[in-house]
């Protein structure tokens, strides 16, 4: 709410009636001649008189206007914490932006991670079991992490009675060492465990989300209460001329709204 020196409105009302009182002894046309000399002195006391109008407002307050709660719904969606920001209040708020700083941090680390580790256990098959890299889906790696070579696969699927999984030969061979398979299968592990956990941050992202409408909500509702509980009100007084008659007319106007 926005506040009025009590200096202003005196210097105000003490410029607006010496403009009336030697109006009075004066003749209409001079009048205006003192009306355009008090303009300056209204500026520098923060008040506007258009050009155009006759009556001067002194100082008013308007009723604020409420706020949306979808705005804020859809702000904090999209960053946490500026729906907090939208209402008003965004002491809470920057909580949930830095929380989805970090996530965004944590994401990013997971995924250069993971992507790392692939690469390097792709190139540790390559060059320790003789597998073709070109045409090899993620499930076969995770096959030949579990099996030491491409025979010892195809028997398990044959005992199984499960032949569709059966690889070619020539296409999926590798072969590995024991200790040379332990080694891919950490590599492996370490991406795959990179992957899964991006999972429970993209998750904290969609909770932080949440939170942060709630709360975003909650500020709104709180702030237009507050300003239904406010006095709006509206105080203008000014000089009114009739150019067909030489008469000058103070106009007061009190309105308020509870």
């Amino acid at each position: 709410m926005k506040k009025i020196s009590s200096f202003k409105i005196f210097l105000s009302l003490l410029l607006t009636f010496g403009t009336i009182t030697f109006s009075q002894s004066l003749p209409h046309k001079s009048l205006l001649d003192l009306e355009n000399q008090a303009r300056p002195h209204f500026k520098d006391a923060g008040i506007k008189i258009p050009q155009n109008q006759k009556s001067l407002e002194l100082f008013s307050y308007q009723e604020q206007k409420h706020k949306n709660p979808g705005l804020a719904v859809i702000y904090s969606l999209l960053l946490p914490g500026m729906g907090e920001l939208y209402a008003g209040s965004y002491s809470s708020g920057k909580y949930f932006t830095i929380a989805e700083g970090g996530l965004w941090l944590t994401y990013i680390g997971f995924n250069n991670y993971g992507n790392w580790e692939r690469e390097r256990y792709k190139a540790f098959a390559a060059s320790n079991a003789g597998v073709n890299l070109n045409g090899k889906n993620d499930s076969y790696f995770a096959n030949i992490s579990a099996y030491v070579s491409i025979y010892e696969y195809n028997n398990q699927q044959l005992l199984n009675g499960n032949y569709s999984a059966i690889y070619d030969v020539n296409k999926y061979y590798w072969n590995w060492t024991e200790p040379n398979r332990k080694t891919f299968r950490n590599m492996w592990s370490s991406s795959e465990n990179a992957f899964n956990d991006i999972r429970f941050v993209v998750g904290a992202m969609i909770l932080n989300r949440l939170l942060s409408v709630i709360d975003a909500v909650r500020l709104v509702s709180a702030y237009n209460k507050k300003v239904d509980d406010e006095l709006s009100w509206n105080v203008s007084m000014g000089i009114s001329h009739q150019r067909a008659f030489p008469t000058t007319s103070l106009n007061i106007n009190f309105q308020t709204k509870f």
